[in-house]
C-alpha cells in the first residue's frame, strides 16, 4: 500500500487502556505494510513498533482544568499533527470516536482543508445520537468522512438508522485482542495475596468504570441470591466510578447484607495491577444495560478468564452460550442469579469454555488480522 496514514489520537492512554488498542492497530498495520504513524499526547509512551512514526504534538493536553485552556491546546496540537503529516506526504487520516463536538469537527475541517482523506472508526454510537449534542454537527462529521469502521453488525445498524445514506461507507472491523499487551499469570493465589483477597473463596469479577449504562445495579440485586447458594463467593467491584454516584449501589449492597460477600475497589486500577485483577477471578460478569463494543470482555477473554454477559446484540455476536461464554437476560435480575449459580456449580464446564473462548481470542482477533482488514478497507478510497 503505497499511500501513507497518520492516525491523530488526542486521548491516548489518559485515564482508560485506549492506548492498548492503537498500539495493536498500529502493530498489525505496520506487518501489513501500511506506511503508519500516530500524533498523540505526552502522557502517551512510545510504543516502539518497528516502521511506526511517534509523535507527541498535543504536549500536555490534559494537564490544565480549564476547558478554555485545554481547547486552544487541542486545536494548536491538531494544527501541529495534521500539517506536520500532510507535509510528510500523509493522504489519510485516521480519527478515533467516542463522541462528536466542535473540536472533532474542525480536525476534519482541517484535514480537508488540507485535502486529505478521513477515516473515523466509531467507538460508541450513542454519543452521535445524543440529545445533548448539535445535531448539525454529527451530519457535518458523517458527510466529511470518507470511511467509516465500527466493531459489529449492530452498531453498523444503528449508523445506518441515524443516516441511510452512510451504508456504503462503513466497513466491519472487530476489536482487536489485548494478548500483546498483558501478562497472564498462572498463579491464581498469588495475584490474590497481592490484591488483599482470600485465596480459599470463589472471586466474580466486575472489572473497568462504573457507567449506570453497565449494570452494576443488577448484579448486585442478583447476587443476594447466588451466594444462598454459593456462601463462598466474592463479587470483586473493581474500577472508579464515571459521572455516578456509588452511593446508589451501597444501598443495594447494605438493604441485602452483602458487605461480607463483596470487595469492593472502587478507584482507578493502575495498568500494572489489572493482571492481578484478572488472574485472581473466576468468572468475569458484565451485566450491561447497553452496549456497543466492550473492551473489557476482550481483556477477559485475553486473560482467559470465561465471561457471562448480557444478551445484547453486539454481544451475541461474538459470544455462543455455554461454547466461548455465556449468556444471561439482559437485566433480568433472577435470570443472572440463576446463570451464575448454574456455571459454578459445573467447573468443569466453566474450564471448557474458557479454553475455546481463549482459542477464539487469540485467531479471529489477533491484530494482524485487524490489521489486514484495515489495509482491505483503506484501499476502497
Amino acid at each position: 500500500m503505497k499511500r501513507k496514514v497518520a492516525i491523530i489520537d488526542p486521548l491516548g492512554s489518559h485515564g482508560s487502556s485506549h492506548h492498548f488498542y492503537l498500539f495493536g492497530q498500529l502493530d498489525g498495520l505496520s506487518n501489513c505494510e501500511v506506511d503508519i504513524r500516530i500524533y498523540t499526547n505526552n502522557q502517551t509512551d512510545n510504543p516502539c513498533i518497528s516502521r511506526v512514526g511517534f509523535y507527541q504534538t498535543y504536549g500536555d493536553l490534559f494537564s490544565s482544568e480549564f476547558k478554555i485552556l485545554s481547547g486552544i491546546k487541542y486545536v494548536l496540537g491538531s494544527i501541529k499533527s495534521v500539517v506536520h503529516a500532510r507535509l510528510s506526504g500523509v493522504s489519510l487520516f485516521h480519527f478515533h470516536i467516542f463522541y462528536t463536538n466542535v473540536l472533532v469537527l474542525f480536525n476534519l475541517l482541517l484535514v480537508k482543508f488540507l485535502f486529505g482523506k478521513v477515516v473515523l472508526t466509531i467507538h460508541d454510537v450513542t454519543s452521535f445520537s445524543s440529545k445533548n449534542q448539535l445535531l448539525f454537527i454529527s451530519k457535518l462529521v458523517y458527510k466529511i468522512t470518507d470511511l467509516i469502521l465500527t466493531h459489529n453488525q449492530f452498531s453498523k445498524s444503528e449508523i445506518i438508522k441515524i443516516d441511510p445514506m452512510l451504508n456504503g461507507k462503513i466497513h466491519i472491523i472487530p476489536h482487536g485482542n489485548y494478548i500483546p499487551f498483558i501478562n497472564i499469570y498462572k498463579d491464581k493465589n498469588k495475584s490474590r495475596e497481592y490484591l488483599s483477597l482470600p485465596k480459599e473463596k470463589t472471586i466474580l469479577l466486575f472489572f473497568g468504570m462504573i457507567k449506570e449504562v453497565k449494570g452494576l445495579d443488577v448484579l448486585l440485586k442478583s447476587f443476594k441470591k447466588v451466594i444462598d447458594i454459593n456462601p463462598d463467593t466474592i463479587l470483586l467491584i473493581a474500577g472508579k466510578p464515571w459521572k455516578n454516584d456509588f452511593s446508589v449501589y451501597q444501598k443495594i449492597i447494605d438493604k441485602n447484607n452483602l458487605r461480607d460477600n463483596i470487595v469492593l475497589h472502587t478507584k482507578f486500577i493502575a495498568h500494572n495491577d489489572i493482571d492481578h485483577y484478572y488472574c485472581a477471578s473466576d468468572l468475569v460478569v458484565l451485566p450491561y444495560k447497553k452496549i456497543y463494543q466492550s473492551g473489557v470482555l476482550m481483556m477477559a477473554l485475553s486473560y482467559q478468564r470465561a465471561a457471562l454477559t448480557s444478551d445484547l446484540p453486539p454481544l451475541k455476536e461474538f459470544i455462543v452460550d455455554n461454547e466461548n461464554g455465556f449468556l444471561f437476560k439482559s437485566e433480568d435480575i433472577d435470570d443472572l442469579s440463576v446463570r451464575i449459580n448454574l456455571i459454578l456449580s459445573d467447573k468443569k464446564k466453566l474450564e471448557i469454555v474458557q479454553k475455546n473462548a481463549g482459542r477464539l481470542i487469540n485467531e479471529k482477533f489477533s491484530w494482524n488480522e485487524i490489521g489486514r482488514l484495515t489495509k482491505q478497507a483503506y484501499q476502497t478510497l
